[in-house]
């Protein structure tokens, strides 16, 4: 086993994320006597000054709360601007959405998703939820290794980019982000505070009305965007039934499209018809995986635009048909869209038996690398998961939310909650839901050794089948028997990052945070 540090185990409350003083943060707040909203929006807003290359001010963000009694699911994702056209683009001669600039921008969603879930949920005042963020961006913080790895490749990533294509939507990154900062050096980021603080003074008004919303159009107005002040104005966070499949005695829940969560649970659905020594094989996970995103990304879109057949995707009848195509060799199968994705995970428990699933992120990279001056707010490029084909579900149109890969998790048995959990990483994240839901059920294993065994993952841009160095070679060996390219090792962070808290049936609460990033669960 390549990681071996215990679960974490909790009388009152956890929270657990990849950046320990975020998740010290929400710690606070628990114990200030807030519940586990305010302890989970209180480590969502330190996130993007502590680890600003997987997420930003300018990011879109789901959560699933569980209230005490049920279940709640809240769609934070925003919309293209108004005067977005996938004919505009493709007069440009363009096949797909750029992933950098203007053209990848929509409405931010994260800032309404955080004061949305306080404003029913929370119970200390908003701005005192927000105080650590704000103090963290004034004084700064120690950077880990893993995200001093991400920062300083994000801000090479952009020096290269606008060293072949300059950018006048990223006049405003590198004088903010770059020099990347090294391992242990102290970073502070004051204009990010100063956007805290009003959006803490109006409970996330200003961004989308006042102030700072007239400097996001302005500036999109002079670098080259089509953003109006009804854009942002108009948006609106959405608050959704979750959707789930069972798997064995359990139930795992996810948000519905347009997000890919259902991937997981397609997934799993088809799992579930397999004996629990058959699941435990490689490739029939992997098989599974490979048809549950090729439906997701053929049907998955925005729900107001076009009709999404969830719970066809989900019912028996095409879990059986879906089953019957695995057999002994890899399966050959549409491609789907491998672009990578960097965000962040969260979840809280809290005394009172709430529980928070909380995932926001600003995309690829640090985002579109579109640079609001004089604020902090770096925008996202969620745009860029629009499709460009003609009538396809979903194909770019103004006002439409974009295919998402960002999946906050939960899991219950038998209607009694389990607990949250999650794994980010673009297309690797419904997988990462899969492989976790799998040890947890099928090999009862706690969350940390949960988060801890090896994982595969199945690379969409290249058919390959990546895996861990710790794998179990003759699993590798079988997958290549069976028709599998196989790469092994590869980052960590190529096989996501997650968090886990689980319920303890005695009361308490046992959590696991992931061992292949900088995280600690923190808990009292």
């Amino acid at each position: 086993m390549p990681f071996t540090r215990p679960s974490v185990y909790a009388a009152h409350g956890v929270v657990s994320t990849s950046h320990p003083l975020a998740a010290s943060a929400g710690l606070r707040i628990l114990q200030a006597g807030g519940n586990a909203v305010d302890a989970a929006i209180a480590t969502a807003a330190c996130l993007p000054v502590l680890e600003p290359c997987s997420n930003g001010l300018g990011s879109d963000a789901f959560a699933l709360v569980w209230d005490g009694s049920r279940l709640h699911g809240l769609n934070g994702s925003g919309r293209s601007p108004a005067a977005a056209s996938a004919d505009g683009l493709r007069n440009r001669g363009l096949t797909e959405v750029p992933l950098f600039g203007w053209d990848a921008v929509t409405v931010p969603g994260m800032v309404r998703a955080w004061t949305d879930t306080h404003a029913r949920f929370g119970r200390l005042p908003f701005a005192d939820v927000l105080a650590p963020a704000i103090d963290y961006a004034e004084r700064g913080a120690p950077v880990p290794p893993m995200v001093a790895w991400g920062w300083e490749r994000g801000v090479r990533a952009v020096e290269d980019r606008l060293a072949r294509d300059p950018d006048p939507g990223a006049d405003h990154f590198l004088p903010l982000f770059a020099p990347a900062p090294l391992v242990g050096e102290v970073r502070a980021l004051p204009v990010m505070a100063q956007t805290l603080r009003a959006i803490a003074a109006s409970h996330g008004d200003d961004f989308y009305t006042g102030e700072l919303a007239r400097r996001m159009v302005a500036f999109s107005e002079a670098s080259g965007g089509v953003f109006t002040a009804s854009d942002l104005a108009d948006h609106r966070s959405t608050w959704v039934e979750p959707i789930s499949a069972r798997y064995r005695d359990h139930e795992v829940w996810e948000i519905p499209p347009n997000g890919q969560g259902i991937a997981a649970l397609m997934a799993l659905t088809i799992l579930d018809g397999f004996p629990a020594d058959t699941v435990a094989d490689w490739h029939v996970q992997v098989e599974a995986m490979k048809l549950a995103l090729a439906d997701t990304h053929a049907f998955v879109a925005d729900p107001d635009a076009v009709a999404v057949p969830t719970r066809e995707l989900l019912s028996a009848a095409h879990a059986n048909r879906r089953r019957a195509l695995i057999g002994d060799r890899a399966l050959a199968v549409e491609p789907v869209d491998p672009r990578p994705s960097d965000t962040v995970y969260l979840c809280a428990t809290d005394s009172d038996g709430m529980m928070v699933s909380f995932i926001q992120s600003n995309f690829h990279g640090f985002g579109s690398q579109v640079v609001v001056p004089d604020t902090g707010i770096a925008l996202q490029n969620r745009g860029s998961g629009f499709s460009l084909v003609p009538g396809h579900p979903n194909e770019l149109a103004g006002g439409k939310r974009p295919f998402h890969t960002i999946i906050p998790g939960f899991l219950t048995r038998g209607g009694e909650p389990v607990g949250p959990y999650g794994v980010m990483g673009g297309h690797m994240q419904a997988q990462g839901h899969v492989q976790v839901a799998l040890h947890t059920v099928d090999g009862r294993l706690d969350p940390q050794a949960a988060l801890a065994r090896p994982r595969w993952f199945w690379d969409a841009s290249t058919g390959q089948v990546v895996v861990e160095s710790t794998a179990d070679a003759a699993m590798v060996e079988s997958l290549r028997a069976r028709g599998h390219d196989v790469v092994v090792a590869g980052h960590p962070a190529t096989f996501g990052r997650g968090q886990a808290i689980w319920r303890l049936d005695g009361g308490g609460w046992v959590a696991g945070s992931e061992p292949r990033a900088d995280g600690v669960p923190m808990a009292w």
